[in-house]
């Protein structure tokens, strides 16, 4: 186990108790508890995915998240759908990307900056050696492929609703490899996964909206 003390890096949940701790309300006392708590949560599911023995699962989901990176993944996809889908193809396509764009905007340089979580040691936690990936540089939190995932594909769904199931599975796979290879803690994951979905919806409704004919206005 890894204990949040010295040596391991403080997660943004303890910094925020930490700081709420300082002002002695009881209404702040209960809430930097909650904060602990969650912390805690989130570092003891990290380390029992760590501590599980997953030998079928442990390639290809080391796969899967090395196919993400730099939103591979998603840029494939939108190639496809470019190449297959026709016209409402093209524009799920255009309109995945620009949300996975926008995303990479928003969370990989303000959000990871702001927050400073540091990695997880995966080593000290036994995150077995065959599901090791490259260790990003970057802050941990939140997950920039767990974003990019959740907002191509609510961009996506938009355009072809029926691909927003599929879509939203292999995202969560995604997002799910990440703990899993050990280069994020699942609070990450859950943070990335909700930032991106809503980047997605969002980039959705910007694009009907632009799509939307101008209805010209009534003669008096």
């Amino acid at each position: 186990m890894v204990a949040p003390g010295a040596g391991s890096p403080v997660p943004p949940a303890e910094r925020l108790a930490e700081r709420l701790e300082e002002r002695p309300t009881a209404r702040r006392s209960v809430a930097a508890e909650v904060l602990h708590e969650l912390a805690r949560i989130d570092l003891a599911v990290y380390e029992a995915i760590a501590s599980t023995p997953t030998p079928t699962l442990d390639e290809p989901l080391r796969r899967l998240s090395g196919l993400a990176n730099h939103s591979k993944l998603w840029i494939g996809t939108a190639a496809a759908l470019l190449a297959f889908g026709g016209r409402t193809g093209r524009r799920a396509a255009v309109t995945g990307l620009g949300a996975v764009a926008l995303n990479s905007v928003m969370v990989n340089l303000p959000m990871k900056f702001a927050s400073g979580r540091a990695r997880p040691d995966r080593d000290a936690a036994g995150v077995p050696a065959e599901r090791h990936v490259p260790m990003p540089t970057s802050t941990s939190f939140p997950s920039g492929h767990s974003a990019s995932g959740f907002a191509f594909a609510g961009a996506v769904a938009g355009s072809m609703p029926a691909l927003a199931v599929p879509l939203r599975g292999l995202a969560a796979a995604v997002a799910y490899s990440r703990v899993h290879t050990g280069v994020h803690y699942p609070g990450d994951v859950v943070a990335g996964a909700f930032v991106g979905a809503t980047i997605g919806e969002a980039t959705a409704l910007a694009a009907r909206a632009l799509r939307r004919p101008s209805t010209p206005p009534s003669s008096a």
